[in-house]
């Protein structure tokens, strides 16, 4: 009985076929690889710098339809808040900035543990969920005067409470451990920001040194 013979031949891959299967392997892996990855992380100090950019944009936007005046500026009867933000009340003012501002996740700091974020403005929205101090005494004529920024201070080694807080230029302020490992970001009246890795606010004489800076006997804060 004689074999039966196959029509079909089998023949191995030229070199050419086998480069382009690498090829187009090595296409696929570069496309869908990186979906796979976990996402990197970016740091919270640097979304926390670009919250404090948005904030002080915000303000920015608001004295362009107000006469170059901050809400702290105005009184409540001319639709600022003044009075209330004299009392330590910080949420107030960032409510009817809530057009400028977008969103209300924006006044959120990622390294904060204590307050909690929320993307949604109305009766929900609480001091709670405000990450940042509003200064008092910023006007667009004091250019170095403290505007907004991370509220972790501590005087003399003890933290901070909400409210108003009065700091003279030789206060012996700090920033708490609560963020950016004893650091933060100042925002200023002029529109510019300290950066956790500039000499400005990273470490407790670069705090000092903002502080003095404003030029002011007395700097007022209020923290949320």
């Amino acid at each position: 009985m004689k074999p039966r013979r196959s029509n079909q031949s089998n023949q191995a891959m030229t070199l050419t076929e086998v480069l382009v299967v690498v090829v187009v392997l090595a296409v696929l892996a570069a496309v869908f690889l990186p979906a796979l990855l976990p996402p990197k992380r970016i740091p919270s100090g640097i979304n926390c710098i670009n919250n404090v950019k948005q904030v002080g944009l915000a303000f920015m936007m608001w004295t362009g339809d107000h006469n170059e005046k901050y809400p702290m500026e105005i009184s409540v009867a001319d639709g600022g808040t003044m009075e209330l933000a004299a009392t330590g009340d910080v949420l107030t003012t960032f409510q009817i900035m809530s057009n400028e501002l977008s969103t209300p996740k924006i006044l959120f700091c990622p390294a904060d543990t204590i307050h909690t974020i929320t993307n949604i403005w109305g009766v929900n929205f609480t001091a709670r969920n405000v990450s940042y101090f509003i200064g008092l005494d910023a006007n667009t004529n004091r250019s170095q005067a403290f505007l907004s920024g991370d509220s972790n201070f501590a005087i003399g080694g003890v933290p901070v409470k909400s409210g108003l807080l009065e700091l003279p230029t030789n206060a012996p302020i700090a920033w708490t451990a609560a963020r950016h490992k004893f650091g933060g970001s100042i925002g200023l009246a002029d529109g510019s920001v300290g950066k956790l890795n500039s000499v400005l606010p990273v470490s407790k004489e670069g705090l000092q040194k903002v502080l003095i800076q404003t030029g002011l006997a007395t700097n007022r804060l209020a923290l949320p």
